[in-house]
């Protein structure tokens, strides 16, 4: 399920950072390192284990956030014949982190980067993460280099992956990127990302595939407080993701053609979920003719407009249910990935993501034509119900970060009345729902108490009213003004 993406620019207020370490020390969050972590780190900084492949020459890109650093993947896009050929090299923690040893079990105990407001919680040391592991540009960095050839159509026809030495030429942003391909002409590996990333959305949607552009919720701070504002995703963030699903779908047939494996895996929807959404649709007015597939109808809509903002929102519903599954010599008896219609794994972001690791060692031992390591297969079975665990922290940390900024944000303002869109409605409580504010922000529950209330009009426009923001307790409340 897509989750509402947290981005602060600063840090945030006295009050917030304290309330954030209070969430933290509640959770349980590791904050500093053992010393054993970071006597290993400081060794593995200066002797990794390096590959015998020298691709320092190919002029790798990275694409993220401007402030990041912990770069997971980098790429380079040129043609071949009437076709592709993309690069995708992908941080090689492997030859950092030694099994069973002091960096891998802290890893197994954190699972994934946590993110916060005020800082990151991150899955491996600083040292290697934001440093001698990651693709920032202008250093020698250990990879897993994957070439994926395509044909003119965008099919991938090849997958080959290797260990190699490579060196990222420059660090570009999503809006930077968007410009810069929106502009034109831009350097040829960069407005290929332009051609070859709607080819492969075109050929996602032949799947039947779903990638749902649901906006995203962004928090900046202004004159000393915050501003929310929601940000749709731009042409290039879609375009830079169908390349990880490109190469995460490379990773699954590998691993499924060898019999072994670290799968992300998602049942398809019952057919009374598909019947519910399409009542939704005719209360939103939203047309979805007979005979239209349900992915073809997402790709129709504009989610600034309220209807189709709050019919995105049920469509999430539909993507609940999201797991790992390891196998070895029996495969899985669903193993497909149902948004991406095809079978799925996570191997791009293994310095933010435990199982990445995990499936990067399968591929590469299998790209190779070598045994899968024994200490990869032993851990497989472990890794599904430490990333439940890691992924159930995530959300829950995310949550709370998100009330608390809400809350905060709005608290001594009840009584106010704010525009908003009822983007959700109780199946069983008509006159409870979820109303999503114009400005601030916000998303929160909304309750209607009259007796004499009718049924909350979803997928329209409201005016609500504050009853209710309480920062102890992170509850926001709204009713019809």
């Amino acid at each position: 399920m897509p989750r509402r993406h947290l981005n602060l620019r600063t840090a945030g207020t006295a009050r917030i950072d304290s309330e954030l370490a209070e969430l933290r020390a509640r959770m349980e969050i590791p904050g500093g390192w053992p010393p054993a972590v970071l006597a290993e780190v400081e060794q593995a900084v200066r002797t990794p284990s390096l590959p015998a492949e020298d691709a320092t020459t190919l002029p790798l890109f990275t694409v993220d956030p401007p402030e990041s650093r912990d770069l997971d993947q980098a790429m380079h896009l040129e043609r071949r014949g009437h076709g592709f050929r993309v690069h995708y090299a992908i941080a090689d923690v492997g030859a950092f982190v030694h099994p069973g040893g002091a960096i891998d079990t802290e890893a197994r105990r954190r699972v994934e980067t946590l993110y916060f407001p005020d800082m990151r919680v991150p899955l491996h040391p600083p040292q290697l993460s934001e440093g001698a592991a990651s693709l920032l540009p202008g250093q020698d960095v250990p990879a897993l280099l994957w070439q994926l050839d395509l044909d003119a159509d965008g099919v991938l026809l090849v997958a080959d992956l290797r260990r190699a030495l490579v060196r990222s030429r420059r660090k570009l942003d999503y809006a930077g990127v968007q410009r810069a391909i929106d502009a034109g002409p831009a350097d040829e590996a960069l407005a290929l990302l332009g051609v070859v990333g709607p080819l492969r959305e075109a050929r996602e949607q032949d799947r039947g595939g779903i990638s749902l552009p649901v906006p995203e919720q962004e928090i900046e701070p202004v004159d000393g407080g915050y501003q929310l504002s929601y940000r749709a995703p731009r042409p290039a963030d879609a375009w830079n993701a169908q390349i990880s699903l490109l190469t995460g779908m490379a990773g699954a047939e590998m691993m499924l053609d060898a019999g072994v494996g670290l799968l992300r895996t998602l049942p398809a929807a019952p057919q009374s979920a598909h019947d519910r959404l399409r009542l939704v649709a005719a209360a939103l007015g939203v047309d979805w003719p007979d005979g239209l597939p349900y992915a073809q109808l997402i790709r129709s809509l504009t989610p600034a407009l309220p209807a189709h903002a709050a019919f995105l929102n049920e469509c999430t519903g539909l993507l609940r249910g999201a797991s790992y599954t390891a196998f070895d010599g029996t495969l899985p008896s669903d193993p497909g990935h149902a948004a991406v219609a095809a079978p799925y794994a996570h191997c791009t972001a293994p310095l933010r993501r435990l199982a990445d690791r995990f499936a990067g060692e399968v591929c590469v031992a299998v790209a190779a034509g070598e045994p899968v390591p024994a200490w990869v297969r032993a851990a497989l079975p472990e890794i599904p119900r430490l990333m439940e665990t890691g992924d159930r922290r995530a959300h829950e940390v995310e949550r709370a970060s998100v009330d608390l900024v809400e809350t905060e944000l709005l608290c001594g303002r009840e009584g106010e009345t704010f525009d908003g869109v009822v983007i959700d409605v109780d199946e069983r409580k008509h006159r409870t729902g979820t109303v999503q504010l114009r400005e601030p922000a916000v998303r929160a529950r909304l309750t209607d108490d009259r007796p004499d209330a009718a049924p909350l009009p979803l997928g329209n426009p409201l005016r609500v009213r504050l009853t209710t923001a309480d920062p102890a307790t992170r509850t926001i409340r709204f009713a019809p003004a």
